[in-house]
């Protein structure tokens, strides 16, 4: 009796665990077909370890895919945690240089008929921003003296174009915020002194078209017919001049 009642609750188990036998049996034969030869991991692994000794132009093309992508991936996080970087250390500069006050005619002289406006253009139109008027100022002044330098020494394109952007726009600004009576003369004022100014920071600047010449040389083709000597080394030369 006890013997008949063990052996039913004993047939569920072994049911289950043939499945998973199976599963495993399976995972088993396909690992170790696809690290035989031609298989496909070993494809893969074959393509990676030759990769150093192919060089970039031989190498598998999935390889190439995979290191573009890891650079590119490298790359935009350096350029996002530079980014950030400089804009946070900028942030803390701007935030620590001495407070400015803008929108009053504090300068006086030459530089007052073109700094004043500036000034009171910035206080105007720097309502509802993240920052200050007077950091607006600080920025606007470290830009302008950074592009004067900048392209002073290193003669960028780049540098040359955000230096004409900011003395446009600098002009500009001294046109809108100047009373009309004497806006005129302000303006011209502001143009001269940028123009004083470009002739630092686009130092070199050569707005004349460069014309390249190329000096063909002449080819003497002599065009010839080239008969095989006999084998005896007789009969006529070989070489015969084509004549018209």
């Amino acid at each position: 009796m006890h013997s008949s009642d063990q052996t039913p609750h004993n047939q569920p188990a072994a049911t289950a665990t043939q499945p998973t036998a199976s599963r495993l049996a399976e995972l088993r034969a396909w690992w170790d077909e696809a690290w035989a030869k031609d298989g496909v991991l070993h494809e893969k692994w074959e393509d990676l370890r030759q990769a150093p000794e192919l060089g970039w132009h031989l190498m598998a093309n999935w390889v190439k895919a995979g290191l573009s992508l890891l650079g590119i991936s490298c790359a935009i996080i350096i350029v996002t945690t530079a980014i950030g970087t400089v804009a946070e250390t900028l942030d803390h500069l701007l935030a620590a240089a001495p407070t400015v006050r803008v929108g009053v005619d504090t300068s006086g002289g030459v530089w007052g008929v073109i700094d004043n406006p500036l000034r009171q253009y910035i206080a105007a139109h720097s309502a509802g921003l993240p920052i200050s008027a007077s950091t607006v100022y600080t920025l606007w002044q470290l830009v302008g003296l950074f592009c004067l330098i900048t392209g002073f020494i290193t003669r960028s394109n780049g540098v040359r174009l955000t230096w004409t952007a900011w003395g446009a726009a600098s002009i500009a600004a001294v046109w809108t915020a100047t009373p009309e009576t004497s806006r005129t003369i302000a303006t011209a004022i502001a143009v001269l002194a940028w123009t004083l100014a470009s002739a630092f920071a686009l130092r070199g600047l050569n707005l004349r078209p460069r014309v390249f010449a190329t000096i063909h040389t002449p080819v003497d083709v002599r065009p010839e017919i080239h008969i095989p000597a006999q084998p005896d080394h007789s009969g006529p030369d070989n070489v015969h001049p084509l004549h018209r």
